[in-house]
């Protein structure tokens, strides 16, 4: 990662001086975890959700919100955000069970998963907007959160990019669909390889009823042919 000098030094300390607020704010909590989704409005794949909890006072230049960011730079602060978080968990919902309970609750079921998965019990979740049902751990929904909360901007990153690595893969099983450029969303190219080929196991079939006749949803919706 290019090292930064002087005055975009300066700058850029000074922004996430501002990204701490919240983190400042809560500032007699030891463990501060932030929470943040990938995935909810892709057609295919699953959605996933990221817990960071970072050692009060972390510094990690460039750590935004990872819509904001190119992916070379996402990967980069992914392993930096692993090696100096106190704790990380990330949870995987599939697309099955999206079609069985709809995205927001399975975004919920995802970020319950990743704070299970978290090696120490944060004391307060900083969220992206949302309050988690079925949590007792207090919670703080920040509209916008993941450009706000560096704990917020941590999680959306490992969110994102372990999402993408999955999509990754599933573009080697699935090829003549290109998950590896839209990961899933509604591109042209994604929709009309939808309309070409039909549905794979991965599609979401809640989400492509505009795109798919019926009838080949349920013919193409099972890899055993059911």
């Amino acid at each position: 990662m290019r090292q930064l000098k002087g005055e975009k030094l300066e700058a850029e300390l000074a922004r996430l001086q501002v990204m701490r607020q919240y983190e400042e704010q809560y500032g007699g909590c030891e463990f501060i975890c932030g929470i943040d989704e990938a995935g909810r409005g892709p057609l295919a794949g699953p959605v996933v959700a990221g817990a960071a909890i970072l050692p009060a006072g972390c510094q990690i230049l460039y750590l935004n919100d990872s819509k904001k960011l190119s992916e070379k730079r996402r990967e980069e602060l992914f392993a930096e955000i692993r090696e100096k978080a106190v704790a990380y968990g990330v949870g995987i919902v599939s697309p099955e069970r999206i079609d069985e309970i709809n995205i927001l609750q399975a975004t919920y079921e995802a970020m319950r998963q990743a704070v299970s998965h978290l090696a120490v019990t944060p004391q307060i979740l900083l969220n992206d907007a949302v309050t988690i049902p079925q949590v007792t751990i207090p919670q703080v929904p920040i509209i916008k959160g993941d450009a706000k909360s560096v704990s917020i901007a941590a999680a959306s990153i490992l969110a994102k990019v372990t999402r993408d690595h999955m999509m990754l893969e599933y573009d080697k099983l699935y090829p003549e669909y290109g998950f590896a450029k839209h990961k899933g969303y509604g591109t042209a190219a994604h929709i009309a390889a939808l309309r070409a080929f039909g549905p794979c196991p991965i599609h979401r079939r809640t989400f492509i009823g505009n795109f798919v006749h019926p009838q080949r949803t349920d013919a193409a919706g099972d890899e055993d042919g059911k």
